[in-house]
This record gives C-alpha cells, sequence and structure tokens, in this order.
C-alpha cells in the first residue's frame, strides 16, 4: 500500500497521467485527494471523474478476470480448504444468475467486501457483459460520493482514510463472522 503524502505529491506532479493506475489500486483515497486538488484548480472536475471511473471499472474487471481465469488454476484441494467445492461453486453461479446485481452492488458499496465479491463474480462465471452493466451502475456513485467528500474536504484526507480503513475493518469482520457462522451451520445440518 503506498502511504498518503507520497499519493497526494503524485498526483499533484503528474496529474491525471497517475491517477487512473493509482486509482485502480487505491480507490477511494485517490478519489478523495484528487477531488480535493480538483478543487483547488490542478484538474477538471468532469474529466477526472471520467478517468476515476473507468479507473474503478479496470480494477474491477481485473478481479472478475482472477475470478474467472485465475482461480481454477489452483490445485482442487486449495480450493476445497477455502470452501469451494463443486456444489458451492454451482449454487454461487445460481445466486449470480439470479442475483448478480444485488450481490454486485453489496460488493461495491460495502467496500470491505468488494474484491471477494468481484472475484467470486468470475469464478461463478457471470456473464461479463451483465456484470460490466451492473458494476457500472455501482461504481458511479460510489465515485460520486467520494468525488464529492473529497472536493468539500479533502484537505483532511488523512482522517478520510483513517476512517474508511476502520469502516472497512469493521464491516469485513463482520462479514467473516456471518461467513464462519454460516458455514459452521452448514457443517452442522450435514
Amino acid at each position: 500500500m503506498i502511504d498518503l503524502p507520497t499519493i497526494q505529491t503524485l498526483i499533484s506532479t503528474h496529474g491525471l497521467w497517475v491517477v487512473a493506475p493509482i486509482a485502480v489500486l487505491e480507490g477511494p483515497i485517490v478519489t478523495v485527494i484528487s477531488s480535493w486538488l480538483a478543487q483547488r484548480g490542478l484538474f477538471d472536475l468532469p474529466q477526472l471523474i471520467l478517468v476515476l471511473v473507468l479507473a474503478d471499472l479496470a480494477g474491477d474487471a481485473i478481479l472478475y478476470g482472477v475470478g474467472r481465469w485465475g482461480l481454477h488454476r489452483l490445485p482442487p484441494h486449495w480450493l476445497r480448504r477455502v470452501g469451494l467445492r463443486e456444489g458451492r461453486l454451482r449454487l454461487m453461479s445460481r445466486r449470480f444468475d439470479h442475483q448478480g446485481g444485488r450481490i454486485l452492488a453489496f460488493g461495491k458499496l460495502t467496500h470491505a467486501a468488494g474484491a471477494a465479491v468481484l472475484v467470486a463474480a468470475g469464478l461463478a462465471r457471470m456473464p461479463f457483459g451483465s456484470f460490466m452493466f451492473f458494476n457500472t451502475l455501482a461504481t458511479i456513485p460510489k465515485t460520486l460520493a467520494f468525488v464529492a467528500l473529497g472536493y468539500l474536504i479533502g484537505h483532511t484526507y488523512q482522517l478520510i482514510y483513517f476512517w474508511l480503513s476502520n469502516a472497512s475493518l469493521a464491516i469485513l469482520a463482520i462479514l467473516a463472522i456471518g461467513a464462519a457462522a454460516w458455514m459452521f451451520r452448514l457443517r452442522v445440518c450435514k
């Protein structure tokens, strides 16, 4: 992970050329910092928003690709160890067929579960067109919210980063506890 002062220096020095690749890796905080810099006149806001949305979607497509083409190459016993048995993969695929948009929106808007949900969409072989459509619908408001946050109070980006990190960790902990309880319930019911 890149530290915040380095991100700010890179963005203010190199402009949109560096915003896009860093936003693929560090989306929300890069959005906040670059929006604050746009408020100070360093960027054209509509161009910045377009770059941020495209960078977020590019990162999501990469995670989808990891799930679609990368995880199947792992040894089957590794997949079973993390609970990705054949039956569970079929169930996950059916869920993405019927509720893919909701699942993607949940993953994008909770931020903590985002990467796992995006990889799961690829693993479930959700059609890429549907994936990108629903993902774009969730990405635009999320990006605009972080742009507004950065534009209005971006000078406090270190505090924003602190709260984003802690909120993400709290949500991740809640999701992990929920997943563990669900897996325990499945084992008990067998």
